[in-house]
């Protein structure tokens, strides 16, 4: 009996976390499934360089903040192209552009070249951030928002943890089939989108000169003075800097253990398979609580997770410290995300998804150099040193920060501070312009 009350109650949970949410949601959530299933170039870049083509840990480093700086030059391009153009055209853009030059990318092998289409691989893939965020707030009702996120973040590991597995081993034989099938799920992705997915973007409003008005009325330098959301952003930096170093710092300090590529993706693994389980489970028991907490506790089990690594020995230590930092990027990602999105007027919500995902961009232009130059000169316990030091500094920005905003405005029921209006209703979705 207590057997069958359990599978019910998890069947209950599993309904009520599904429930709710509009058919568009579930095919943008589709498409991103399928872009991370094909997920190489971020992952394994480093690995590639220094181990398949022979570079040091510093050039692998310029190549992933190149890649990094195409990122943050296209992140408020594409928040412009999202409010003015609108979202879908924007994401079949982004993810065709993607495809092509990801394919390029596996051809290369001067080191100038590389380099190059590196920087055009993270204008291109990043460029459809903006506007898969924007959607997403058009389409989900406020108080279903930090689920959604947390669902989409949910698909994006599920497709990770199958991708970096089976791309390390793919990587022992051929990394151009890396790439190669990077661009083909990138292109299978643009299919879905252009199929499936429906404009969202809200159309004008009735009266003229209303303070949520046009996508033109809503200018960068409004945005940049709007000092509460400049300091998330400034605050998500330091937090993305930290994450990036499983990307970048990680595989670059593994193989320099003398451990291979398919160790790492074994490792790294863990990251989105611990994801996969827990991302449901721990957002059901987050989502009503109090988030100025769960930003402080999740930027110190982001930095002291990090830390650890420094005591890392094998693949199932370093398989243990990707799990304390798994936990922050959990609770993290949804919170930090419906908070982005209450800051953001409505049709002004890609420029502002736009300077979000910058912070994202920077920080993986600066981690790379970071790590590399850190490594290189002083080795990679210096660099988790760091990284503890960066969650804590993070922590007490957090604490600091959600002093000054009011109770009610972190519920979940919030107003934007912009004073924008609510969000278009789920069922005129189809309507919108």
């Amino acid at each position: 009996m207590p057997v069958t009350t359990s599978v019910a109650g998890l069947r209950r949970a599993a309904h009520e976390s599904v429930s709710g949410l509009p058919r568009e949601f579930w095919w943008l959530w589709t498409s991103t499934l399928v872009n991370r299933l094909g997920a190489f170039v971020a992952t394994f870049m480093a690995l590639y360089l220094t181990l398949d083509r022979g570079y040091s840990a510093s050039y692998a480093g310029l190549v992933a903040a190149l890649h990094g700086l195409g990122g943050v030059v296209s992140s408020l391009g594409a928040g412009v192209m999202t409010d003015r153009l609108g979202r879908r055209p924007t994401m079949l853009i982004a993810q065709t552009s993607t495809a092509v030059s990801v394919a390029v990318l596996g051809f290369m092998v001067h080191p100038v070249a590389i380099a190059a289409v590196a920087f055009v691989v993270g204008m291109a893939s990043n460029a459809s951030r903006p506007a898969v965020q924007a959607m997403m707030a058009d389409i989900v009702r406020p108080e279903d928002r930090v689920r959604a996120f947390s669902l989409n973040y949910w698909a994006i590991n599920l497709g990770f943890a199958v991708s970096s597995a089976g791309a390390g081993f793919v990587a022992e034989y051929s990394y151009l089939a890396g790439f190669l099938g990077e661009a083909a799920m990138t292109l299978v992705c643009a299919l879905v989108v252009f199929m499936k997915v429906p404009e969202s973007r809200p159309g004008k409003p009735a009266v003229p000169g209303r303070a949520a008005g046009g996508a033109d009325e809503v200018r960068l330098s409004t945005m940049l003075r709007d000092g509460r959301f400049m300091s998330v952003v400034g605050l998500s930096f330091v937090i993305a800097l930290i994450f990036q170093q499983g990307y970048v710092g990680l595989p670059v300090a593994m193989g320099a253990d003398g451990f291979s590529s398919s160790d790492f993706g074994t490792a790294i693994a863990v990251n989105g398979v611990l994801i996969v389980v827990l991302q449901i489970p721990v957002t059901r028991f987050i989502e009503h609580r109090d988030p100025r907490r769960l930003l402080i506790v999740s930027s110190l089990l982001a930095g002291y997770g990090f830390g650890l690594t420094a005591f890392a020995g094998s693949v199932a230590v370093y398989a243990l410290t990707i799990c304390v930092w798994t936990v922050a990027e959990i609770v993290n990602s949804p919170i930090q995300s419906s908070l982005v999105v209450r800051l953001s007027p409505v049709r002004g919500r890609g420029r502002y998804q736009g300077m979000y995902t910058m912070s994202w961009s920077a920080a993986a232009l600066v981690a790379p150099l970071m790590s590399g130059v850190v490594i290189d000169r002083f080795g990679a316990e210096w660099l988790w040193g760091t990284c503890a030091v960066l969650g804590t500094g993070a922590a007490l920005g957090y604490g600091l920060l959600m002093r000054g905003i009011p109770a009610a405005e972190t519920a979940e029921a919030a107003v934007p501070v912009s004073g924008a209006e609510a969000v278009a209703p789920q069922g005129t979705v189809d309507q919108v312009a």
